[in-house]
């Protein structure tokens, strides 16, 4: 038997998360570096994956199959595509910046609020959210992924409200009471989700008589399933609604201002860059792999939806005050986009969302981690207490411009080169909400520039008089985001090569072809 490589890259951090957990209170310092040595270890495990996976190989690769509840048809069935490996890259790639970002987010406070901060179990609990997410991004079980999908939500659940925002920790009594409030409505609304999304699962297996992906495609290529139509698009909105929630997409996102808002910087990159995606992965693995016919019934009012949240999401940026707000709402646009893509049913539109669903993870990491920076030397998230940092600090302003320029997608930077090729996919099969669409640049360029405009220019305050620049752990993090931005700004061929295939198969599944420029006939 090969070695189950998919397993260790998952499994090794979970075994840190624990192994974290385990360290004596007395040594935090300790503590950190443990789980950072595994954020580092899964990162070079991710990095063999990446190069053992062959682009034009079979669909999913590494596989692993084994008996788990054999009476209920459910297996232990791991397999990456082109998808899931560029996705599990950018988790293994963001962990290590995240939890050398959140160096003292767990540190002790002697508060009335707040007077424990269980530092181990901080950080053992990023290592535990990596390892569910990688998994689900690997798992062709139906119900394998289903429990994934739901256990994430128990450690971001304890890290949304056990660790909150220091900008205003420990003030007073509402702090706590807001965390609570972000981190319970961030629960209920993906449990809702998750419920909706167990009896779809459950019909699933009624129809098909089985939950992995391989058997349920054999079936369907053989004719031996046969689903009606009503039956499928209820499914398939079982499923999805599920997706939108986790995604979030419009009308479904009213949770993610207030978790990103009330989390730590680093815990707000957890949320919005790596388990977001879940949302948006699985519709194209499951939503349209699943049930191609519902989801060709259901784009249109899809489109509707992801175009309300491109066009929201940017004008609610526009007007916020509170700096970590801005960017929830901006990422409610940018996943509105994503989701425009997918559901385009174009090549270029499913490469672009997949590719975006990378390059909005480092953009907006790169952005959030630098804004985190930036208030925690303020106290304060509010844009108003700002001004003038460029002056007293210019090398954080140059980093918070370049993230902020890769949040509007500036040609060089990697966003640019998915949102791109979203915007071709949709004119080429919806001109007008490809038109619709393109507003949401011109949106973004206004609440980037104005938020640096406001926060960075003009005369210094005095509150910031004597603010500090980045330090080295700070440009440890700073740096290699930005470094990786420009890379794949310039050349996003090493994404591509593995994504197009992938997204070959999703096209396959269903059987939508491009469409063919109209040329007139020469006279």
């Amino acid at each position: 038997m090969s070695f189950p490589l998919l397993t260790a890259t998952a499994a090794l951090p979970a075994i840190g998360a624990i192994a974290t957990a385990a360290v004596p209170a007395a040594r935090r310092t300790a503590a950190k570096w443990l789980a950072l040595l595994f954020s580092l270890g899964t990162l070079v495990l991710a990095a063999v994956v990446f190069l053992r996976f062959e682009p034009g190989g079979d669909r999913y690769q590494l596989t692993e199959s084994r008996a788990w509840i054999a009476d209920f048809g459910v297996r232990y069935e791991l397999g990456v595509d082109g998808i899931g490996v560029a996705l599990l890259g950018l988790t293994a790639l963001l962990i290590p910046f995240v939890i050398v970002a959140a160096w003292h987010d767990a540190d002790p406070l002697e508060t009335k609020s707040t007077r424990w901060r269980p530092t181990q179990g901080f950080f053992a609990l990023i290592l535990m959210v990596e390892a569910m997410v990688i998994l689900s991004f690997v798992a062709t079980d139906v119900f394998l992924f289903y429990i994934l999908f739901e256990a994430m939500l128990i450690p971001m659940y304890f890290l949304i409200g056990g660790f909150g925002d220091r900008a205003h920790a420990g003030t007073d009594e509402s702090a706590a009471t807001q965390r609570s409030y972000a981190a319970v409505k961030f629960l209920l609304y993906n449990l809702a989700g998750g419920l909706i999304m167990l009896a779809a699962v459950i019909g699933l297996y009624v129809v098909a008589g089985s939950f992995s992906l391989s058997e349920i495609a054999e079936a369907r290529a053989s004719g031996s399933l046969e689903m009606a139509t009503s039956t499928e698009r209820w499914l398939f909105l079982g499923f999805f609604f599920a997706f939108a929630v986790k995604a979030p997409l419009w009308p479904l996102h009213t949770w993610l201002p207030n978790a990103m808002g009330e989390a730590t910087a680093p815990v707000a990159v957890l949320i919005t860059a790596i388990v977001d995606k879940v949302g948006t992965f699985a519709m194209l693995r499951f939503c349209l792999g699943l049930f191609p016919e519902a989801s060709k019934w259901a784009t249109p009012v899809v489109i509707t939806l992801a175009l309300i949240s491109i066009v929201y999401g940017a004008l609610l940026a526009v007007g916020q005050r509170d700096i970590k707000r801005l960017i929830a709402y901006a990422s409610i646009s940018h996943f509105g986009f994503i989701i425009l893509g997918i559901f385009a049913m174009t090549s270029q539109g499913q490469s672009g969302a997949t590719l975006y669903m990378v390059n909005h993870g480092i953009s907006t990491a790169a952005l959030l981690l630098v804004a985190g920076f930036l208030i925690t030397r303020r106290g304060s998230r509010l844009i108003a207490d700002y001004g003038g940092v460029q002056k007293v600090a210019p090398v954080l302003a140059g980093t918070f411009l370049i993230g902020g320029l890769a949040t509007l997608s500036l040609p060089g930077l990697a966003p640019f080169v998915s949102e791109f090729l979203v915007l071709v996919g949709t004119f080429s099969a919806y001109p007008v909400a490809g038109i619709i669409a393109t507003s949401g640049i011109v949106l973004a360029a206004l609440y980037v520039l104005v938020l640096y405009q406001r926060t960075m220019t003009g005369p210094v305050q005095e509150s910031v008089r004597s603010m500090p620049d980045l330090r080295a752990r700070e440009l440890a993090v700073a740096v290699p985001l930005i470094a990786v931005l420009i890379f794949l700004g310039v050349f996003p061929k090493p994404l591509t090569d593995v994504v197009n295939p992938a997204v070959e198969h999703t096209m396959s599944d269903v059987q939508k072809k491009d469409p063919q420029p109209e040329v007139e006939a020469a006279k």
